[in-house]
């Protein structure tokens, strides 16, 4: 990895000097693309654009492949140098992308393309200290509420209180996955005011957080969370497929409008999420917003690389972002194509947008964040004064600590977590215990003589248990892309090998 980074710096250098003498990219070029699996006869088509219309003489061989957009930045990271010369990654992945090399710097006048034609947070997003490292593509990962119009009327769509009443008195769930993803349960916080920015530097490391979750308004969001929490209709899950189950309220997002739709058909509604009131003050709950970008790999050779980033701003341009949003309903992060009359007739796009003036852009998140901040929701459900509320927000500014104080051994470690996990925290010793955790506590690994991580000892599992092994008790370096499931049941060691991010199983 040292020898094949510093040839691409290298080349950099040489790319500089190239491209100011002479701009020459004309001639044919062999890339792998990563794209979304439904995305990929759409991206062949783009290349093929690209090459009949581009002026340079430029024409690539693209292989395109399918690979989601979290299980790109995994494979990257893994091995850099086998990695597409392309690919596609949610905002979320950005940071540890940087860390580790996998992405290409951006010239000047690439990051004046970025710039001038896409929305301000999505630039935000793929910029890491002074540097800009890959292209917006979307800007529609966020959140908002579809509800039964049937059982919930219009007027109520606007208050938490009425909307839970509604479905109490119709006997109908409200989902919202509060339980399962800090990333939904962050509207409460965001909702009062409550601020969580994580600082890192320009190698992508965290180096510090302002965090106000423990605090007067972030004690006013947990109020507001217990309503909601407390209510014996209310589901943890953001999966429209509950309308089908009872539900009259899933907060979700636009990758879901065509199956709500498919369900409730006109009865189908779509809003910004609602406003919960504490002590006489109302709040807009707020959300998270996201983006889907195109980064580019590091490169050998210096003009080979020059011509990709030609290709990317072309995939990443205001007609290829149209096309997307055309065959796959992507929400362009473009300001001309989110200026169009089909994008604003949109209405899940629509809802989108009213719920934009309260997202917060999701940009570096440190990987362990996401399960300190989940369990917030349990602590609050258990409280049974204020003073219980308050010790739900102290426990997580406590744990959010912890994580600038880790020693070298757990940054550095391996665990497991998963649906195979017991309950007795990160340091047990008693693998007799047979109550299962969901994802909340890691068993510890240990480093053979072989390089070879294998948890300490062996225990049983049954078939259809789900794991991932995970860095630093982090999601930043997690593996397998997709979880490992346990085909049959027995006693097993896990092992991974890091040098290859391959997860296996041991009979005991």
């Amino acid at each position: 990895m040292k020898k094949f980074l510093a040839i691409v710096m290298a080349a950099i250098m040489v790319l500089s000097v190239c491209l100011t003498a002479t701009a020459e990219l004309a001639g044919e070029y062999d890339i792998t693309i990563w794209a979304a699996e439904n995305a990929v006869d759409l991206t062949k088509k783009q290349v093929e654009d690209f090459n009949a219309t581009n002026t340079d003489g430029i024409k690539f061989n693209a292989t395109v492949e399918p690979v989601s957009e979290s299980e790109a930045a995994t494979q990257m990271i893994t091995d850099v140098e086998a990695g597409a010369d392309i690919f596609s990654f949610a905002s979320d992945q950005f940071a540890r992308l940087v860390q580790a090399g996998a992405l290409a710097k951006l010239g000047a006048k690439a990051v004046e393309f970025v710039t001038a034609n896409n929305v301000g947070g999505s630039i935000a997003a793929v910029t890491s200290g002074d540097t800009m490292y890959a292209y917006p593509m979307t800007a529609d990962n966020g959140y908002f509420m579809f509800y039964d119009k049937s059982i919930i009327p219009e007027e109520d769509a606007n208050s938490l209180e009425k909307l839970i009443a509604d479905c109490e008195a119709n006997q109908k769930f409200f989902a919202f996955d509060l339980q399962g993803s800090a990333w939904y349960l962050a509207s409460f916080f965001f909702g009062t005011g409550c601020h969580s920015v994580w600082q890192t530097a320009d190698d992508g490391t965290f180096i510090s957080v302002d965090d106000t979750f423990d605090s007067d308004k972030g004690l006013i969001a947990a109020k507001g969370l217990k309503k909601l929490v407390d209510s014996p209709f209310f589901l943890s899950s953001a999966s429209v497929n509950e309308f089908n189950s009872g539900a009259a309220v899933v907060v979700s997002g636009v990758w879901d409008y065509e199956a709500a739709k498919g369900i409730l058909g006109d009865n189908l509604g779509a809003k910004d999420l609602p406003s919960f009131e504490v002590d006489g003050t109302e709040y807009h709950l707020g959300s998270y917003n996201g983006y889907k970008m195109m980064g580019v790999k590091p490169q050998v050779d210096a003009v080979k690389g020059a011509a990709i980033h030609k290709l990317a701003q072309y995939l990443t341009g205001d007609k290829c972002q149209m096309e997307r949003f055309e065959a796959l309903s992507w929400g362009p992060s473009n300001l001309a194509d989110q200026a169009s009359e089909a994008v604003q007739s949109n209405p899940a796009l629509v809802a989108l947008a009213a719920q934009d003036p309260y997202a917060t852009v999701l940009s570096q998140v440190h990987g362990s964040w996401w399960d300190i901040a989940k369990v917030i929701t349990e602590d609050v459900k258990a409280a049974t004064d204020e003073a219980g509320l308050q010790a739900a927000l102290d426990n997580y500014q406590e744990k959010l600590a912890s994580l600038f104080t880790l020693s070298d051994d757990v940054k550095n470690g391996w665990t497991i977590i998963g649906t195979c996990n017991l309950d007795d925290g990160f340091f047990f010793t008693d693998y007799s215990n047979e109550t299962r955790s969901n994802w909340t506590d890691d068993i510890p690994m240990v480093k053979g003589e072989d390089g070879i991580w294998k948890s300490e000892k062996a225990w049983p599992m049954e078939a259809g248990v789900e794991f991932k092994v995970r860095q630093g008790l982090s999601w930043d370096n997690a593996f397998p892309a997709d979880n490992f499931k346990v085909e049959e049941a027995g006693t097993y060691f896990v092992t991974f090998d890091e040098a290859t991010g391959t997860v296996a199983l041991v009979a005991e």
